[in-house]
């Protein structure tokens, strides 16, 4: 099969774990005969720096062209320290979300055997868990108007807006997840105190008999949160409204012992993007010493969802756990053995694949 891949390195790490996520990808190219084309382009802090645009039309045509996008990490603390900043890297990446039609953001989260002690919970809560949320991605307060300040700028305001056709796309789509797992959706919403979650809510309600084989669960946010926490074996696929997923799905992450451990996909009505969860770290960029599994677990997803390919998705998280039950792991996981560097875990698995 011949791809065509954007490269979007964006900022901090993001160059770093993504060339591991290339080398893991071209490693697999190999060994089952694909031809891979890709194509840098620029976006965040470093679009910024270059262009004055966060998100250029240039990187946007790229990303057209392509079959799917390999994302790292947008931020840098130049712009988190000044408030008053016109542009920020992070509006790039909302920008790329609404022209590409990425409606959707999925966030596994899933436990490896051999770093069950490192999660911050116990391990007869946490063994076995294996759930993915769907955020919606292009609506709600980030994205809805009036925004801003009144004239004396004493107070500020920010809209959430949703329609029923985006609520219900993404609920279509967490219902046909569910479909292929175990058959369990839970709607999050805050429906008690906000309009928008009455919404949400009555949309899943008049969906769900479409899918008689679904058992649909409703939660509040909050009681979302503090199950997590308690027992996360409970939930199988959620869905939620972007706010409320950007904060649940960060809180999911740590479940499985790192942030640097997580992958995610955005997908919708245009290219694929598949992205580590971690931001920038710029505190690590340029030291290779940041964790590219991630990275590279994102690749697996791309294999999946945008090439249906579950042979090369199922080697790479093969070898991903490999690595982190023979300790070939960056510094964050090394528990006082040998760390290896950056570009030293990249080579390993692109090794091991090659031997596979």
């Amino acid at each position: 099969m011949e791809m065509n891949i954007a490269l979007l390195p964006g900022d901090g790490i993001g160059p770093e774990v993504i060339a591991q996520a290339v080398k893991v990808v071209n490693a697999v190219a190999k060994k089952f005969g694909h031809t891979i084309t890709f194509k840098e382009a620029i976006t965040g802090a470093a679009a910024i720096d270059a262009v004055g645009n966060p998100y250029p039309d240039a990187t946007h045509e790229v990303c057209l062209a392509s079959d799917a996008v390999l994302f790292g990490a947008i931020g840098d603390p130049r712009f988190d320290n000044d408030p008053s900043a016109k542009v920020r890297p992070e509006q790039g990446l909302l920008e790329m979300r609404k022209k590409l039609g990425l409606f959707s953001n999925v966030r596994p989260t899933f436990t490896f055997p051999s770093l069950l002690h490192k999660s911050p919970l116990k391990k007869e809560r946490i063994e076995g868990t294996d759930l993915v949320f769907l955020r919606e991605l292009t609506g709600g307060i980030y994205f809805g108007e009036p925004r801003g300040r009144n004239e004396q700028g004493t107070k500020a305001f920010d809209t959430c807006v949703y329609s029923v056709e985006e609520i219900e796309r993404l609920a279509r789509m967490g219902f046909e997840f569910a479909m292929k797992r175990r058959k369990l959706l839970t709607c999050v919403d805050k429906a008690n105190v906000l309009a928008t979650s009455r919404l949400w809510r009555e949309t899943v309600q008049r969906l769900a008999p479409e899918y008689p084989e679904v058992t649909v669960e409703y939660e509040f946010v909050d009681a979302v949160a503090m199950r997590l926490v308690q027992w996360p074996k409970a939930y199988d696929v959620l869905i939620t409204e972007n706010l409320f997923g950007d904060i649940l799905t960060d809180e999911a992450s740590v479940i499985s012992g790192s942030m640097g451990l997580m992958p995610s996909a955005s997908l919708g009505l245009k290219t694929k993007l598949f992205e580590p969860i971690h931001g920038s770290y710029p505190q690590a960029a340029g030291k290779d010493i940041a964790n590219p599994l991630a990275a590279v677990l994102s690749a697996s997803m791309m294999f999946e969802y945008a090439f249906d390919l579950m042979d090369e998705a199922n080697i790479i998280s093969e070898v991903v756990n490999l690595s982190l039950e023979k300790g070939i792991v960056t510094e964050d996981l090394s528990e006082g053995e040998k760390a290896y560097k950056t570009s030293e875990v990249g080579d390993w698995l692109a090794e091991q694949i090659a031997k596979m």
